[in-house]
């Protein structure tokens, strides 16, 4: 609706196209796996050798509740997902940004799953003491972090960087846990859940209003 031009990134450059081509975007699709960061890296170049300066770069992709402990390079892979993966691909991207760009990193309400564990920067591994939503709370807990930390880099310019609770949605993000449709159900008693589009357009009202 903005005229904006996509730069659309997913764990496979086939379905980054499917989608815009399923949403009849014009727009250019990027491999981007965010567990590996030679992919990563390599995402980060294709998105510069497009040329395009960016007027925003939405870090929204993730993965939540692992029921068991997973690790990528001896770290507990929520975190590694969810903030490593987009830690290192924002950095790599932030100097394409135009004057006015904005970054928006998706959290979650979650992070208060770790309201009283932190970050637990002695425990990357998530060897000790591991559970499923604490480590995810943590990782969203990064992600504020992530963001709090790119407005005190920005300091000066007209760069905002925002952290966004995006609202509870039933997505395939939840396909990890043991009994998905009880837990949305027991989520409907007390929180009313949104669209996929109604998800989608908290992120972008932050990127564009």
């Amino acid at each position: 609706a903005r005229g904006a031009y996509i730069i659309a990134a997913a764990r496979t450059e086939q379905s980054a196209a499917d989608t815009l081509r399923e949403l009849a975007i014009d727009g250019t699709p990027v491999t981007c796996e965010l567990s590996d960061l030679a992919s990563v890296r390599g995402a980060i170049q294709s998105v510069l050798n497009t040329g395009r300066p960016l007027d925003g770069i939405l870090a929204n992709a993730g993965i939540m509740a692992l029921p068991t402990l997973t690790q990528k390079d001896g770290i507990e892979l929520q975190f590694y997902v969810n903030h490593i993966g987009h830690f290192v691909l924002v950095n790599g991207l932030v100097d394409a940004l135009t004057p006015n760009g904005r970054v928006v990193i998706l959290s979650s309400g979650a992070h208060f799953y770790a309201a009283q564990s932190g970050l637990e920067l002695d425990n990357v591994s998530g060897e000790r003491n591991y559970d499923a939503w604490r480590m995810y709370g943590r990782s969203k807990l990064a992600n504020i972090h992530y963001a709090k930390g790119l407005n005190a880099r920005f300091a000066g310019t007209n760069r905002p960087a925002n952290a966004v609770h995006p609202g509870v949605i039933d997505t395939n993000l939840g396909r990890h846990v043991p009994d998905k449709q009880a837990m949305y159900e027991n989520l409907k008693k007390r929180v009313r859940l949104k669209t996929i589009p109604q998800g989608a357009a908290t992120q972008c009202y932050v990127a564009t209003h």
